[in-house]
């Protein structure tokens, strides 16, 4: 008990010099301004999301999925008042799209019909359903945004396209934008004009037909050398696999010291190969995207996605170090209290193995479960779910629970028995008939060792009713069965005798809690008397101490003449007996 007793001291002190270093790198990792901003701002390429800031209501304008401007709207509006932000953004987004991404207005069949009475010169003189009927596509050199004054003083920004009699009305700048950014009305209009022109004349270009073949051609290319990437790392990731039952062999025979480093050095090559493969899976996705027009937000958050996701991993991987150092660092204390009696020390250190096993493992799974809602809501489908959406959610996590009540049962009822200290790893205890060495107690299912060394798994919520036999001290029965015919007072005596002289021997004085006592006769049988004496031990020293006193005993009465039968010994209820080391005959 000392030598553990120091070794948990000497790790308490270890624990206390990384927990101020482990606090202070995990305040580092708190500070994540990416993580902040992509939780605080409405995902690209969606709906246009509206944010109040102040007196006012905002919302992103985008081309090609790429915020150009903000448009603004009164936070409180009155009576008369305009359209809001993100109705603003919508319309403005609708116009915008007009000047670079073709339109089909009809279906395919009336495409096809359109042809036919074209062709037969019964149809009209313009085609309805050419893309560019409105005649707003064109070169990106020959598209210029104006600006233009309305009746009233407003100011208006438009598309002036060749071949139209008047501008294309793209969006009217508001008071509340001029007062959002700082500006005149003028000037805002002129730096919105400057911008969205830039902006409409590269999205020509990037929707241009000889644009959209160069850049399929390029993903085409590096899409293949990815998937021929992505085929060999899966091949030797499989052949890799194959190895590591070997290896693990090798490793175990001596000498062993290369096999095992060899062996961790595969599976760790192993494990890179396997995020390797995930990482070029995503990066071939992402490509595929950017082949596509207006698709460039989408694709690198796509390529972003999975290092948020590594990072908010390594930061709750570090969380996770962090809570196990201070959960053993409490434990600890806890086992090494010096104002704890001695009689209960023993049980604290054993019951420090449990507790500091299990509640490792519940860290290790609030972490996971934290990883898995964090990177769910990191989704913008998932983020921007309605009310309904989150009640709804919450039904089918009701249903699950409805489901999966045994798991539950079972978790809470691991918590019940290993915070009640009902058992503890290294326990001799008997659950449902089964008796064994407790092995391993999980959050859901307890493992016991039987002593013909099978394996057995109890769920938690079957360990309702145990009987644990080395619980903070443990006993045995010692009986012997004494003829009918037998000197029964000479008998207790040689007894009472052997009882005395064990318990003042050297070698098992030390495990006994108090001398032997005889009990007397406990039954009569045809077979004999049977005769008791109960021995009570340190936890988990009984069997030990019953088989030496129940060899002395019959190695005794036979010197003092007295018989003995043959089966004559037992044991408390749920411990099996051993035969005696030197058994009588009658």
């Amino acid at each position: 008990m000392a030598p553990c007793r120091s070794f948990l001291q000497g790790w308490a002190l270890r624990q206390r010099r990384f927990l101020v270093a482990g606090l202070a790198l995990l305040l580092v990792l708190l500070a994540e301004p990416a993580l902040a901003a992509e939780s605080s701002s409405p995902p690209a390429g969606s709906e246009a999301a509206q944010v109040t800031a102040g007196s006012f209501r905002l919302a992103q304008v985008r081309i090609l999925g790429v915020p150009a401007i903000n448009v603004a709207s009164p936070a409180v509006r009155g009576s008369g008042a305009g359209p809001d932000a993100a109705e603003r953004a919508r319309v403005i987004e609708g116009n915008l799209e007009l000047l670079y991404l073709p339109q089909q207005p009809c279906t395919p069949g009336e495409r096809i019909g359109e042809l036919l009475l074209e062709r037969a010169s019964i149809g009209a003189s313009e085609a309805v359903c050419d893309p560019d009927h409105l005649g707003l596509q064109g070169a990106p050199a020959a598209l210029r945004v104006v600006v233009e004054r309305q009746a009233g003083g407003l100011i208006q920004l438009a598309a002036d396209v060749p071949g139209r009699a008047t501008p294309f009305p793209l969006l009217t700048v508001t008071a509340a934008d001029a007062q959002l950014n700082g500006m005149t009305a003028d000037r805002l209009a002129e730096h919105w004009r400057g911008r969205l022109e830039r902006r409409l004349r590269r999205a020509r270009g990037i929707h241009a037909t000889a644009s959209i073949d160069g850049r399929m051609r390029v993903s085409s290319l590096v899409g293949a050398g990815l998937a021929g990437l992505l085929i060999l790392a899966v091949w030797l990731w499989r052949r890799i696999q194959r190895q590591l039952p070997g290896l693990h062999r090798h490793r175990l025979e001596p000498p062993g010291r290369f096999a095992a480093t060899r062996f961790h050095l595969v599976q760790s090559l192993s494990r890179l190969l396997l995020v390797l493969v995930l990482v070029l899976g995503v990066t071939i996705g992402a490509v595929v995207l950017l082949a596509w027009p207006g698709q460039v937000a989408p694709a690198i958050d796509v390529l972003l996605q999975p290092l948020v996701v590594l990072f908010k991993a390594l930061l709750l991987v570090a969380l996770a170090a962090l809570l196990r150092g201070v959960v053993g660092l409490l434990l600890s204390q806890w086992a090494t209290n010096v104002f704890v009696p001695l009689a209960l020390q023993a049980r604290r250190e054993q019951r420090y193995r449990s507790l500091l096993r299990v509640l490792r493992r519940l860290v290790d799974l609030g972490c996971l479960l934290l990883l898995g809602a964090w990177t769910v809501m990191g989704i913008p489908v998932l983020r921007d779910l309605s009310s309904n959406a989150l009640l709804a959610s919450g039904a089918v996590l009701g249903a699950l629970a409805l489901v999966f009540q045994g798991l539950l049962r079972d978790f809470v009822a691991g918590l019940v028995l290993l915070f009640d200290d009902r058992y503890a790893i290294g326990d001799t205890v008997e659950i449902g008939g089964r008796i064994g060495e407790v092995i391993d107690v999980g959050v859901l299912s307890t493992e016991l060792r039987c002593p013909d060394q099978r394996v057995v798994v109890v769920p938690n919520s079957g360990c309702e009713q145990s009987v644990n036999h080395t619980k903070l001290r443990s006993g045995a029965e010692v009986s012997v069965l004494l003829p009918n015919t037998a000197d029964l007072p000479r008998a207790l005596e040689t007894i009472t005798a052997e009882l005395a002289a064990f318990a003042a021997e050297p070698a098992w004085k030390p495990l006994l809690l108090e001398p032997p006592r005889l009990l007397g006769v406990e039954a009569m049988t045809a077979e004999g008397l049977r005769v008791s004496a109960l021995v009570i031990t340190e936890a988990g020293r009984q069997g030990e101490t019953r088989r030496e006193l129940l060899a002395r005993l019959v190695e005794r009465l036979r010197i003092a003449s007295v018989k003995v039968h043959r089966q004559g010994m037992g044991a408390l209820p749920g411990v099996l007996p051993s035969p005696p080391a030197n058994p009588a005959t009658d």
